[in-house]
Formats: C-alpha cells, sequence, structure tokens
C-alpha cells in the first residue's frame, strides 16, 4: 500500500472530502487546503509527494498557486495534478506551462483520478532514482537532481520541458513526431489517450525549449512534417 503524502486543495469541501475518501481508500495520507494561501503554507511547511490543485480557488488562484510552488527551489520538485471545470486549451496549456504534470477536468472519475495520481508518482519516483548524466553536445542533462547545464550555465526548466529534452536527448539525432513526444512527457500510463493534448501544446514547449537553452536552443531541429530532433555536435 502506498504511503505518499497528497495535499488536496479546493474551496468546495465536498470534493475535497470525495478525493479525500478515495486516496485514503488507496494508502495515501492527505492533508486538505480550502485556499490557494493554506495551500502554499502546507507545501512548504511539510513534506508533499503531489499536489491535487483546483484552478477555481477565491484569492490566489490555482495557476498562480502552481507558479509559486514552481519557482521555488523547496516546492519546485512536487508533481501538480491540476483539478479544473475548464476544459478549453489555454487554460489546460497555461497549467502545463507552468509546470503541472497533468490534469483532470470536473465532474470527474474517482477511479481515473486515482489511476493518475498512481501514474505520475511512480514516474516521479523513477526520475528520482534516475543517475545517469546525459550529455549532447554543451548540454548536461541530470534526470536524477532534475538539472540542465548549458553553454550560457544552469537552465531552469518546467517539468514538462525537462522531460520533453531529457526524451530527445536520449536518442541524440533521431527523429520524434509531436505525438510521440507528447506521450513521452505524459508517461506510459493507459490512460494518456484519454487526455487533452495538442501539437501546439508541444510547439509552445519547444519554443521555450529553444529561449530558455540560449545559444544552445538551435540544437533543438524542427523536422518539417515530420517533428523534432536534438542534434548532437
Amino acid at each position: 500500500m502506498p504511503n505518499e503524502h497528497i495535499l488536496v486543495v479546493d474551496d468546495e469541501r465536498d470534493i475535497g472530502a470525495l478525493l479525500e475518501y478515495n486516496l485514503t481508500k488507496e494508502g495515501y495520507v492527505t492533508t486538505y487546503a480550502a485556499s490557494g494561501e493554506a495551500a502554499l503554507t502546507a507545501a512548504r511547511t511539510r513534506t508533499v509527494d503531489l499536489v491535487i490543485l483546483d484552478l477555481m480557488l477565491p484569492g490566489v488562484d490555482g495557476l498562480e498557486v502552481c507558479r509559486r510552488l514552481k519557482s521555488e527551489a523547496k516546492t519546485s520538485h512536487i508533481p501538480i495534478l491540476m483539478l479544473t471545470a475548464k476544459s478549453g486549451e489555454a487554460d489546460v496549456v497555461a497549467g502545463l506551462e507552468l509546470g503541472a504534470s497533468d490534469y483532470v477536468v470536473k465532474p470527474f472519475s474517482p477511479r481515473v483520478l486515482v489511476a493518475r495520481v498512481r501514474a505520475i508518482l511512480r514516474r516521479s519516483g523513477s526520475e528520482l532514482h534516475e543517475s545517469s548524466v546525459l550529455h549532447v553536445g554543451p548540454i548536461a542533462i541530470h534526470p536524477g537532481k532534475h538539472e540542465v547545464v548549458g553553454s550560457d550555465g544552469a537552465v531552469a526548466l518546467t517539468a514538462g520541458e525537462f522531460r520533453i529534452l531529457h526524451f530527445l536527448a536520449r536518442r541524440p539525432g533521431w527523429v520524434f513526431t509531436r505525438q510521440q513526444i507528447v506521450d513521452a512527457a505524459q508517461g506510459d500510463d493507459a490512460l494518456a489517450a484519454e487526455r487533452f493534448v495538442t501539437d501546439r501544446s508541444v510547439d509552445v514547449h519547444i519554443v521555450s525549449l529553444r529561449r530558455k537553452l540560449g545559444q544552445d536552443g538551435p540544437l533543438i531541429e524542427t523536422v518539417r512534417g515530420v517533428g523534432y530532433r536534438l542534434r548532437d555536435e
């Protein structure tokens, strides 16, 4: 049975109680927060393995909570599962760009949500235990430490950007389609096909990666009509 600590953030107490009931039934330890401010305090003062975060919160909303958690060294490693009544592409892309690992749209199936939680924690755990450093040209990628160093020094990436770069770096020179990149960034759980993903979201991540990599950005090449590759100089 798992014993990971999950922070549940939702201003609707009934939904919070439903989430806590299903998670504790699976063996997870839960903490409930009804506001963005309470969520930030809990994440900063406790050992949290995952945050289930509603986007529609009073005061500090979910996207701002996500941004703050991912921008602080102490909490940037915590995976975030967004919970939202919004299913529009802009909201999903915004959350993923801020570093969220996945999302579930209300109304949701508790079984689906628990499966997503398991998948995220499994992926997070496997990334944590990887220790080999990948070197592609001037870029060094340390999966276990979630660190990237390039010609311009350390590079701060979101969780999604890191997974995409790591995926490309594992086979430098190989060309991957957008769908292959999406699948790799999301993980290999059976629910991946149900997720709301688009080619545009991959393109946004690639543009951001190139910008953050600075002079090493051009190493990520576009292969017209196919997808992307990371060139090994």
